[in-house]
């Protein structure tokens, strides 16, 4: 049988996808963003967590109703071109494309900090500046291209290996969060060095956007919405995901907290802000100088090398799939639709794996993987944005045949939550994510001709354009000249604007 005449297989069980889910976000955040976090929110990082779980939900809710209705592979890439066109469509797949180009060389260079440990002083994988040295940005990039065989065969493959081997990586992730709350528990850090909110609610929504980075399990389950054996069983396993992993984040937040021992780490005892020079993964840096039982620091260094190896491999396989939608909507070569014997898009697996790859190498130098995080994964958000409008817009058509009452009412509330996530995201990164956007979305639009429905994604650029202003001048922009709150509340109510714009700029035919 010819590439072309294939088809996705329809493999995935429900337990599957929650498996995808929950393990496929476990990862780098959960390790990584928890001293980060910490040192803008204090211990309230745990209220950080809670309502960003709160956040996803919403957002995952849009979701929920739209890949039940359009069960297609990458489909969150392809909702938007049924309701406002392809030009809108193409900023919004696009914006999804960058950021799970992004993703799987986050969590390569996480296995590579991880592996330091093991090989140390014979060979340097990590500097003393927390970067990875030209060894370890080499191993990044073979890391990135393990990744490949996990993604090569069936979908049926990819669910089962995902899922013994998911299960497993969850197993241990707990073990390790318990682990370091009863060996490392210091109650005094909840309560002493400036109470439980020494930054305020300031603080708190600040640290959001690292906890968003963690929460994109969700975002992967309808990408695979295609391949699901019955795909009614997307809402269940959207909602499990979400609640899962705050769960586990919740926990992983409370153990991070609990256990940091000032002294050991080198900080006078309540400097919050001193947690965000910790380079490399603050749970491996808490057990290696709190002199952990061996046990639990070899099983902390474990997870610190397969969970992120985990999530790479699940979120190349999401991206492959965004890549593959892309091609079907006409803003790539249609080549990329062709699918190898195994019925998994082939090309899209090689370019993704060579682009990611290549992003391992030059991304090397960024002096923290916090600033990676943060740069890499705005464009996602800005295309979280999409769906929302696009819901309610589909509902408007009357082209929404499964349908949860009151999308009127959560749907703009999800909508102004990615809003604050874009914007609480901060200067530099909304405008590098968005100046990368603009040069692909330029590029590709003058290669592939895309004009349609122009007139349709005019409130999306001009939304986009908004969001970068109020960066710039914000409390978290380059001139600060608005306060946090006043600021995010102008965020809020011109996002909302925004929002029923976007409704009523909808396809009418």
């Amino acid at each position: 049988m010819d590439r072309e005449k294939r088809e996705l297989r329809k493999e995935l069980s429900l337990l599957n996808l929650v498996v995808i889910g929950i393990a496929g976000a476990v990862g780098t955040g959960a390790l990584f963003s928890s001293a980060g976090m910490a040192s803008l929110a204090g211990p309230a990082l745990i209220l950080s967590w809670i309502l960003g779980g709160i956040f996803y939900f919403f957002i995952g809710l849009t979701y929920v109703q739209l890949s039940l209705n359009y069960p297609e592979a990458g489909g969150p890439s392809r909702y938007s071109l049924y309701s406002h066109g392809r030009v809108a469509n193409m900023i919004n797949a696009f914006s999804d494309l960058i950021w799970y180009i992004f993703i799987p060389p986050i969590e390569a260079i996480a296995v590579v900090y991880g592996l330091n440990l093991f090989t140390s002083p014979h060979l340097v994988l990590i500097s003393q500046a927390g970067t990875p040295t030209i060894y370890g940005a080499l191993l990044g990039v073979l890391i990135t291209l393990l990744f490949v065989p996990f993604n090569y065969y069936s979908v049926r493959f990819f669910g089962l290996s995902t899922t013994g081997i998911g299960i497993i990586k969850l197993l241990m992730y707990l073990a390790v969060a318990f682990g370091f709350l009863f060996l490392f528990y210091h109650s005094s850090n909840f309560t002493a060095y400036g109470g439980f909110t020494p930054f305020g609610f300031a603080g708190i929504f600040s640290a959001i956007p690292l906890a968003m980075f963690a929460f994109g399990g969700i975002r992967v389950i309808p990408d695979y919405a295609e391949e699901v054996k019955d795909h009614k069983v997307l809402d269940k396993a959207i909602i499990y995901t979400v609640v899962g992993q705050t769960l586990i984040y919740v926990l992983f937040a409370v153990a991070f907290v609990a256990s940091i021992d000032w002294k050991s780490l080198g900080f006078a005892p309540g400097n919050w802000t001193a947690l965000s020079t910790i380079s490399g993964n603050p749970f491996i840096e808490i057990a290696s100088t709190s002199n952990a039982p061996s046990p639990l620091l070899l099983l902390t260094i474990i997870i610190g090398v397969i969970g992120p190896f985990v999530t790479g491999y699940i979120y190349m396989g999401g991206g492959i799939r965004v890549l593959f939608a892309m091609a079907r909507s006409k803003y790539v070569t249609e080549k990329i639709q062709e699918l190898n014997e195994y019925s998994v898009p082939f090309w899209a697996l090689v370019i993704f794996a060579v682009v990611s790859a290549l992003v391992v190498y030059l991304s090397a130098p960024v002096p923290t993987i916090y600033g990676l995080i943060s740069d890499s994964v705005v464009a996602g958000y800005i295309g979280f944005s999409a769906a929302p409008v696009a819901l309610v817009s589909l509902k408007k058509q009357g082209k929404l045949k499964e349908y949860i009452p009151f999308s009127e009412i959560f749907a703009p509330i999800a909508f102004v939550f990615a809003s604050l996530i874009i914007f609480w995201s901060g200067w530099p990164s909304v405008p590098y994510a968005v100046a990368l956007l603009t040069i692909v979305a330029v590029v590709f639009s003058l290669i592939y001709k895309i004009k349609e429905n122009w007139e349709n994604a005019l409130w999306y650029a001009g939304y986009i354009a908004f969001l970068v202003l109020m960066t710039y001048i914000g409390s978290d922009g380059a001139l600060s000249i608005i306060n946090f709150y006043e600021s995010s509340a102008i965020v809020a109510i011109v996002g909302l604007v925004f929002y029923f714009i976007g409704v009523e700029s909808r396809l009418r035919e």
